[in-house]
This record gives structure tokens, C-alpha cells and sequence, in this order.
């Protein structure tokens, strides 16, 4: 296995970094464009509100993606671009309800700050590194003064090369002017001409066309444009923010597998067509749906959560849930595949991470990567088989193998897991407490001392007295180490 040199500088590949292309739907052997520069684009959250459990995997995922490319070809050396979407009706209507004097991006900035810091703090709290650039959409709208692409100069890139109309209002993509349009999601476009599921209106050339550019009425919020004040459709942003950070032709694109079609479609019909390339990106991720207790999310059905309710709120299972425990719950299942998220796998999660980290930190120190843990995530971010290899070590530590705690702990650091010393959740200990006093009072005794012994196996040994003033029960607590 090899990796950057102590300078930082970068070193060949691991030869046998392998990625399921949803473009070619194969398997592949990555070889970067520039192995100085590896450029990675990853649609991120519509910060119109706190992001929720589905949008926590792709940000998950990709994390895991990012440190691996950091360490195969040295951190300096990978560029990781993840947007921030800002241009949405919703968003602008309440900019300009809200904020009516202040000039129209100034005011989305305003309506969009709560949501946007939560989301940096909810992805900080679940392990992720910050990436490389976060550029916000409404920032690429207009020409800019550094000459980054922009939207608006995108369109007009289309319009000249034949591949945009204007019409009632619009300017369209004309999906026709690009023979092999639909290559990502195998929907041929001949097919999406006779499909009864497409929506027909009257000033499309074509039922597949799509909105690149929207004119706002007077009491619409806005951007001046050569076809009027107006507003951008949702696939042209990332084309333009890809573009600005990563340039026309880039490594990695990747998102959650809903984003296929239409978004990342139609992403790769602009910019091959704007610029004129074969390829938008060579290599496109996708990771699988989310499920809730084998449902899928929705408000309607009562389980919907953000991020911020799991962190913070008693709403998921009755208890607040550390991000490291969610970190890993989504990764023990491999990226492509659908996950259940449920409170019994958060429960599974936190009792494993507990034996990892109490066999960490019997480490004198963080040692090397374990070579085997880093060929299953080479094969495609195996995930199940690299965790396999950290329980090894964990047995192996706690049999007093000191190579495999110190592996152990650099695994664990990796991979975006806290490896401070006696890490203990005191808040947590403290829950589990609580409820075995409550299933002591049910006279639930077998229950109170499963609990008991799930503490005492992770260190936590529980000592039961009375309050002398009340005779009450009491617990208290201490690591035994």
C-alpha cells in the first residue's frame, strides 16, 4: 500500500482502488485525470431547512471517499467540492418577504444562515471533514469578477451552441440536440418522448426538454439576465459550481441514488454541451435509500428527523444519540445498498464502537493503518470486511497485543471516530442508569440486569446504595479500566 511521503508529496496510487461507475454500471479501477490534483463534486444539502437523517449518508459516505483519496495521493493533492443550494422558490420567497430593502442575495444569506450553520454543525458532530471549497449557488449566479463560470454564462454557452430555446418565458434545454442524452440513467430519450409520465407543455420542442433559466414576475425575487429578471433551474447550479472549482472534466461526481434522474442527468447533458466534452465526470457514486424502521421517511408518516433532532432531541428511540454512533450505523452497511435505519442498529453501533475504543485505549500509541483495512475500502468502500478487520484487532488488543491497539487507533482515527483516551459518554451511561431504575420499579429484574452487564462489558461497573434522606434507590458509576 502506498501513500504520500513524509514531504507531502504525492506518491502513486494504490493500484487496486477499485469504484462502481453508475455510468458504465461496472466496477473500475480509478486512475485520476492528474494524481497531483484528484477532484471530487458531491451535491449537497438545500439548506431551506435542517437536514435530515437521508441527506447525513452521501455526506457520510463521501467523507469516507475523501480520506482515502487523501491518503492515497497526499491531502494536499485532492480536491473535494460539496455546494451549498441557496436558489430555491421556497427560499427566495421568504428572502423577499423577510428581508424586502436588502439586495436579493444579501437576504437569502440572512434566511439561509440558521440553517446552513446547523448543517455545519451537524456534519462536524457526525466525523466529517469540512471539504475542500462549499461555494453556495446563489454566489455563481451572475458573471463574477474572478471569472469563475457562472450560471448565466453557462446558458448562454447553450444557446450558442445550439443546445438551448427560448420559449414562453424560458430557456430550455433541447435534450434532442444531444443523441446520447440519458446515458447515466439508461432512459433513452426516444423513450421519455413516448412515456405517458412525462408532462407535455405546449412551448417545449420536446416533452424531456428542461428549464434552465425562469423569468420572475414583479412580485418574484430574481436575477437580470439577458432574457429578463428571472431565476436559474436546479441542474444548471452544479453544473456552474462543478465547473468553477473542478473545471469542465473532472475524477468523481457523486450524490444519493434519487438524484440519478432527472438532476445528474441533466447535469452531464450542460456541461458536455457547454463545453463541448465527452464527459462531465468519469467516475459517478451513488449511494443507496434510507428507510426508518423499515418505512420510508416522510412527514406524514411521523418519521421524518434532522440530524439536529438525533443529536439533541429524545425523539428516535427515546434518547439523544452521539454522532460517532450514527457515523457508524450508516457505514455498516456497504454505501450502495439500502439502509434500515433504525433504533436497534444505532443500539448495535454503539455497543461495537464501545469495544473498539475500550480496546483502543489500551494503546501506547497510534500505530500504523492496517494494510487490510485499507484494501476493503479500496474494493469500493467495502465498509462490512473493513470493520471486520477493527474487531479482529479489538480481540487482539484486548488480548494484549499492543501492535493491534495502536492499528486499532489509527484505524479508528481514519475513519473519522474519536480516539481520545477513557472517551466515555457520561450522558449516555447516565441514560442507560435511568432506564434500569425505571425497569427496577416495573419489577422488570431480567431487563435491569441486561443492562447492567451491557455497561459493565464496556467498562462502566454500577454500584446501588440508598439516598439517606428519602430511601430512595440511587446508582452511581465508575470506569474500571
Amino acid at each position: 500500500m502506498s501513500g504520500p511521503s513524509s514531504s507531502g508529496s504525492p506518491q502513486p496510487a494504490f493500484r487496486g482502488l477499485r469504484l462502481t461507475n453508475t455510468l458504465t454500471r461496472e466496477k473500475e479501477d480509478f486512475v485520476p485525470i492528474d494524481p497531483d490534483n484528484v477532484r471530487m463534486y458531491v451535491c449537497g444539502p438545500t439548506v431551506y431547512d435542517f437536514a435530515h437523517i437521508g441527506n447525513a449518508r452521501p455526506v457520510i459516505v463521501f467523507d469516507v471517499l475523501f480520506r482515502l483519496l487523501r491518503h492515497l495521493y497526499g491531502e494536499t493533492h485532492v480536491t473535494y467540492v460539496r455546494n451549498i443550494t441557496d436558489v430555491d422558490d421556497k427560499i427566495n420567497a421568504r428572502a423577499l418577504r423577510d428581508f424586502p430593502d436588502l439586495p436579493l442575495n444579501e437576504a437569502i444569506r440572512r434566511v439561509t444562515e440558521k440553517t446552513a450553520d446547523q448543517f455545519h454543525k451537524d456534519v462536524a458532530a457526525l466525523g466529517c471533514l469540512p471539504p475542500s471549497f462549499e461555494p453556495r449557488a446563489t454566489e455563481f449566479v451572475e458573471p463574477r469578477a474572478d471569472g469563475k463560470t457562472d450560471m448565466i454564462g453557462l446558458i448562454q454557452a447553450l444557446i450558442e451552441r445550439g443546445h438551448a430555446y427560448e420559449a414562453a418565458g424560458e430557456v430550455l434545454f433541447d435534450t434532442a440536440s444531444m443523441p446520447d442524452y440519458g446515458q447515466l440513467s439508461r432512459r433513452p430519450l426516444d423513450e421519455q418522448q413516448a412515456g405517458a409520465r412525462v408532462a407535455v407543455d405546449q412551448h417545449k420542442k420536446s416533452p424531456g426538454d428542461f428549464v434552465l433559466w425562469k423569468l420572475s414576475s414583479p412580485e418574484e425575487p430574481g436575477w437580470e439576465s439577458p432574457w429578463g429578471r428571472g431565476r436559474p433551474g436546479w441542474h444548471i447550479e452544479c453544473s456552474a459550481m462543478s465547473a468553477a472549482y473542478l473545471g469542465e472534466v473532472f475524477d468523481i461526481h457523486g450524490g444519493g441514488l434519487d438524484l440519478i434522474f432527472p438532476h445528474h442527468e441533466n447535469e452531464i447533458a450542460q456541461s458536455r454541451c457547454a463545453h463541448g466534452t465527452a464527459v462531465m465526470a468519469n467516475y459517478w457514486l451513488h449511494n443507496g435509500f434510507l428507510q426508518v424502521e423499515g418505512q420510508k421517511m416522510s412527514k406524514s408518516l411521523g418519521n421524518f428527523y434532522t440530524i439536529h433532532e438525533l443529536l439533541e432531541d429524545d425523539t428516535f428511540g427515546g434518547r439523544k444519540w452521539p454522532g460517532e454512533v450514527l457515523r457508524l450505523a450508516m457505514l455498516m452497511t456497504h454505501y450502495r445498498e439500502p439502509i434500515d435505519f433504525s433504533v436497534r442498529k444505532l443500539e448495535e453501533a454503539e455497543n461495537v464502537l464501545r469495544k473498539w475504543k475500550r480496546a483502543a485505549d489500551l494503546a501506547p500509541e497510534q500505530g500504523e493503518l492496517p494494510a487490510q483495512m485499507l484494501e476493503a475500502l479500496c474494493d469500493d468502500l467495502g465498509t462490512y470486511p473493513a470493520f471486520q478487520v477493527l474487531t479482529r484487532l479489538a480481540g487482539e488488543a484486548v488480548e494484549g497485543d499492543p501492535e493491534a491497539a495502536s492499528a486499532l487507533k489509527a484505524a479508528l482515527a481514519f475513519l473519522g471516530f474519536d480516539v481520545s483516551a477513557a472517551a466515555v459518554d457520561a450522558q449516555a451511561v447516565e441514560a442507560a442508569i435511568a432506564r434500569r431504575l425505571a425497569l427496577i420499579r416495573d419489577k422488570d429484574w431480567a431487563g435491569a440486569d441486561r443492562i447492567r452487564d451491557e455497561l459493565l462489558a464496556q467498562g462502566i461497573q454500577l454500584k446501588d446504595g440508598k439516598d439517606p434522606a428519602t430511601g430512595e434507590r440511587v446508582t452511581t458509576w465508575e470506569v474500571k479500566r
